[in-house]
């Protein structure tokens, strides 16, 4: 279920031949037509690339497993500096091959050759690596993923719960003791629940000395094949992205991030369908939320901008049942009017629920009003006992990531 590295050295592979054969070709072909089409020139120019052109697809190759063609601008980077060091080292060995010792003269003319040769192949380079590199890299990817989804992916991230997790941030609930020894044996049953409904559970590595990170929610916004890399407005909880985002690239997952001086924490998205609902809360700020617009736009949602006053995150306020009923409780939902079809819970632990299937439900077992509820509209619910991280104003939606 996961991408292997394997996979990964495959499609990078790929998609640096292909950013290097065509930069070669596209290269030789710009110099035959400068030189008004020449046959002579065409092997000569060939030559002189064939070396730079194996550095190319080495360096890509190595770019494109730490994650270069993640997005156009890592590609082009990627591209233009190997491009530079490639057309170096095969210029360099060529002209010593020739009997010419590495002196002044010959780093001059190296450098020299960067204003004709070279320096085409180089803003070739950086062009076809933020395209064609870059499509061809999440084409592959791509195919992979679709593989894995016919076969119904469902993958749960989560994260065990931290040594010090009773330190975790509060912001509209009073401390209360945490019995971290109950809060371990809940989480495993949490996971138990997950897996005994389809689903299959990959760990995000264990943070021992961050509280907060068993909220894994919180790091990670999934709209489709793409990861969006959120930036928590609790400083505290910054250092729980990093392991997060591996994670997400394992899986072959598109990275797009949110970046300063923006704030978003995943607990502020519900995704309805094409509509994104994100909360304005104390952790989500304007900046971060423009940022996730731009993503979304592009990606073919609409964000609904929702106050978010009462409550830690607008999934503790409302979330969403298959059919896209919007449930919530009036006491923690600033405007109800927000949302087309509300129907309200008689549980503040209720507002909160896991979509396991298009049938099935998970929730709060601090909520036996909300679960007779949701029975009496025909589903299937599965109840979880997650008290000691309601204390810390967790709910079942902030223990996992799913991807579909």
């Amino acid at each position: 279920m996961t991408l292997s590295w394997g996979r990964r050295l495959v499609s990078s592979f790929l998609a640096a031949l292909s950013v290097a054969v065509l930069t070669h070709a596209a290269s030789v072909f710009l110099f035959f037509v400068s030189q008004q089409y020449q046959p002579t020139t065409l092997p000569q120019v060939s030559d002189f690339y064939f070396l730079a052109t194996l550095f190319s697809i080495v360096l890509l190759v190595v770019f494109a497993l730490i994650g270069g063609f993640t997005r156009w601008y890592t590609a082009l980077a990627s591209g233009f500096f190997t491009g530079i060091v490639a057309c170096l080292v095969g210029t360099g060995i060529s002209t010593v091959a020739q009997g010419f010792a590495i002196d002044a003269d010959t780093i001059s003319y190296l450098w020299g050759t960067f204003l004709t040769l070279n320096g085409v192949y180089v803003v070739v380079a950086s062009i076809l690596a933020a395209t064609v590199g870059r499509a061809v890299y999440n084409r592959v990817i791509g195919f992979r993923r679709g593989t894995e989804k016919s076969a119904e992916r469902r993958i749960a991230l989560v994260r065990m719960p931290a040594g010090n997790l009773a330190e975790g941030q509060l912001t509209h609930l009073e401390r209360t003791a945490v019995d971290t020894e109950l809060a371990d044996k809940q989480w495993d049953g949490y996971v138990a629940a997950l897996e005994n409904n389809g689903w299959t559970t990959r760990e995000v590595p264990f943070a021992d000395t961050l509280p907060d990170s068993v909220f894994v929610e919180d790091t990670l916004v999934l709209l489709g094949n793409t990861a969006v890399v959120t930036r928590p407005g609790a400083k505290s909880r910054r250092e729980e992205n990093d392991a997060a985002e591996q994670t997400a690239q394992d899986l072959g997952l598109s990275i797009e991030r949110i970046m300063s001086p923006g704030t978003l924490e995943g607990g502020d998205v519900l995704k309805v369908g094409s509509t994104l609902y994100v909360g304005r809360s104390s952790r989500t700020n304007a900046d971060g939320i423009r940022q996730l617009r731009a993503i979304a736009t592009g990606l073919g949602y609409t964000v609904v901008v929702v106050p978010v006053t009462r409550a830690l995150h607008l999934k503790t306020t409302v979330t969403a049942l298959p059919d896209g009923t919007i449930l919530g409780h009036r006491d923690l939902v600033d405007d109800p009017a927000f949302f087309p079809h509300f129907v309200e819970v008689p549980e503040r632990e209720g507002v909160a629920v896991v979509v396991l299937s298009e049938d099935t439900l998970l929730v709060s077992a601090s909520a036996p009003g909300t679960v007779a509820l949701l029975e009496d509209r025909g589903y299937t619910v599965v109840p979880v006992d997650i008290s000691e991280f309601e204390k810390l104003e967790g709910c079942v939606t902030c223990l996992s990531v799913r991807v579909r």
